[in-house]
């Protein structure tokens, strides 16, 4: 198994996690408003788009090396970007956040960046392991 499927296999926990915040019965995930961390909310729209990216990465890993390398560039691309439209404009585009909500104003840039941290973390890992693997 090469390091791209390894990470793929990464991804697809990380993945699994981030949809199963709202589930887990762990005091200080989930604050009384909802947020996850006390930073941001995740709704049935963010879970599906989360296990739909796990089982990508997971079939990815299985497939081949190729498979996981595509998967870590577009998963990458597409989840940097939503990061950077995030710190842009407070709604990403993966989870429909821009369309559903426009503009959203966060109470300062500290919680809008940490709201973004964890796609634009894991969309430059993924980019940083598909140029590394090829």
């Amino acid at each position: 198994m090469s390091s791209a499927q390894k990470t793929c296999l990464f991804f697809f926990a990380a993945l699994l996690t981030a949809a199963s915040l709202n589930y887990l019965p762990i005091p200080g995930i989930i604050d009384e408003d909802g947020n996850a961390f006390g930073v941001f909310a995740l709704d049935v729209f963010d879970d599906l788009l989360h296990v739909a990216s796990a089982l990508w990465a997971l079939a990815a890993a299985l497939i081949s090396h190729k498979a996981a390398r595509t998967f870590l560039l577009y998963f990458g691309a597409l989840y940097f970007a939503d990061g950077l439209l995030g710190l842009a404009t407070g709604s990403g585009f993966l989870d429909l956040g821009i369309v559903f909500y426009g503009f959203y104003e966060y109470p300062s840039f500290l919680i809008k960046l940490a709201a973004n941290i964890p796609h634009l973390g894991l969309g430059g890992l993924a980019l940083f392991a598909a140029w590394r693997s090829r």
